[in-house]
């Protein structure tokens, strides 16, 4: 399968890219915990079916020292007892925040204290972002049909 569109080669994309990837670089670099970070975006690109998304964080996660155990159960997270509270507070976050349309209220004040539980205000910002950020990528991804699978990790950064 090839991409709708290439974005190295266009230049409306890859003007926008620069500043994309600039922000992408500073979540990586932000307060949030690197394991936290790369569970969230694969569970952002799980909701959303970005495959190339997906392989990317699965593979970006693996080459950090991310178990295959905690990487196959991210999208059972609920009934996985491998997450920490923390893990699961983001990841509930990710969910409700990527699913805006299936719910009227959002992301539900419960949601948003038991976070707060567990993250300051600075990796609550980054997790904020990581969500926004993730959903951004996911679209042009999906939108694009940007294939899966030919990722080489660490490639991104």
């Amino acid at each position: 399968m090839d991409a709708r569109l290439d974005y190295a080669a266009n230049p409306v994309v890859g003007k926008a890219l620069k500043y994309i990837a600039s922000a992408g670089r500073e979540l990586k670099e932000s307060a949030l915990p690197a394991a936290t970070q790369e569970l969230v975006a694969l569970r952002v690109s799980q909701i959303n079916g970005c495959g190339s998304c997906i392989d990317m964080h699965t593979k970006d996660a693996a080459l950090a020292g991310e178990s295959a155990v905690r990487l196959n159960l991210v999208a059972a997270w609920r009934e996985a007892a491998v997450f920490t509270e923390a893990e699961r507070a983001a990841l509930a976050l990710a969910e409700e925040g990527t699913r805006i349309a299936d719910a009227a209220t959002g992301v539900a004040d419960e949601t948003w204290a038991r976070a707060a539980e567990h993250y300051d205000e600075d990796q609550l910002a980054a997790l904020v972002l990581l969500v926004s950020f993730m959903n951004l990528a996911n679209r042009m991804n999906v939108i694009a049909r940007r294939p899966a699978g030919d990722y080489v990790p660490g490639s991104f950064h």
